[in-house]
């Protein structure tokens, strides 16, 4: 073999080489202005540039290249950064997840509306012991966990909750069944066990403990809780509620 056909096999990697070269740079700048949410200067993309090349004819490559589409690569004196095309920014909506911070009364009201859904403001109060104020209910409304499903067919008629479709997906349930069982709860140390004046049923299962005032077992009311008094009844009427 001749020495000439020695250095063809040479001649041939160095041609490759270089364009290969060019191209990582070219990837690279890609990459530095996609991340940035600040436009970035020249000379600060000139000094990730391996093979030598000027960097403005890189940036002129990419901006020809993002040119017809929904973002665009843009100059700014000598700082360049992508920006959505100006041409379908009408068309965008920014949207922020905001996390809701529930109260403990409202959570406990909400788990109360799962398990034993439909059920009255009468019955959540049976069941918490004390008064639901107007604005716990009024926040989970506004966070679209519940809603009001017609009215119990009792004297006064009394207005309904249930939890909605957006519960679900808050909690990652496909169904309410894919709710923990409250023996499970309590099982588990999330649950205590019911107290005198408790009504406690799960709706699923259809089973249901009262416990009377002096702590033992007792005739539990079929919708789950106490009939609602006068009071109750008052309440449940309330705007809003």
């Amino acid at each position: 073999m001749t020495e000439s056909e020695d250095q063809e096999p040479l001649e041939a990697a160095e041609d490759v080489s270089t364009p290969l070269e060019a191209i990582e740079s070219r990837l690279v700048i890609e990459a530095l202005l996609f991340q940035s949410a600040e436009p970035l200067d020249e000379t600060l993309l000139q000094a990730h540039v391996q093979d030598g090349r000027p960097v403005r004819d890189i940036l002129d490559e990419l901006a020809a290249d993002y040119a017809g589409r929904g973002i665009r690569l843009e100059r700014h004196g000598r700082r360049w950064a992508f920006r959505t095309a100006a041409e379908v920014t009408p068309h965008l909506e920014r949207t922020e997840a905001r996390r809701r911070r529930l109260s403990k009364a409202a959570m406990e009201t909400l788990a109360i509306i799962a398990y034993q859904q439909p059920v009255t403001r009468a019955e959540i109060e049976a069941v918490r012991g004390v008064p639901v104020a107007k604005g716990t209910l009024d926040q989970l409304v506004e966070a679209g966990w519940v809603m009001p499903k017609g009215r119990r067919d009792v004297p006064g008629r009394p207005v309904t909750w249930v939890t909605t479709s957006a519960f679900l997906d808050q909690f990652g349930l496909a169904a309410l069944d894919d709710l923990p069982r409250l023996d499970e709860l309590e099982a588990a140390g999330l649950f205590r066990s019911a107290r005198p004046g408790d009504v406690l049923e799960d709706q699923r299962s259809g089973s249901e403990v009262a416990f009377e005032s002096d702590g033992s077992p007792g005739e539990g009311d079929s919708q789950g809780a106490q009939p609602p008094t006068d009071n109750d009844r008052a309440g449940d009427e309330q705007p809003g509620s």
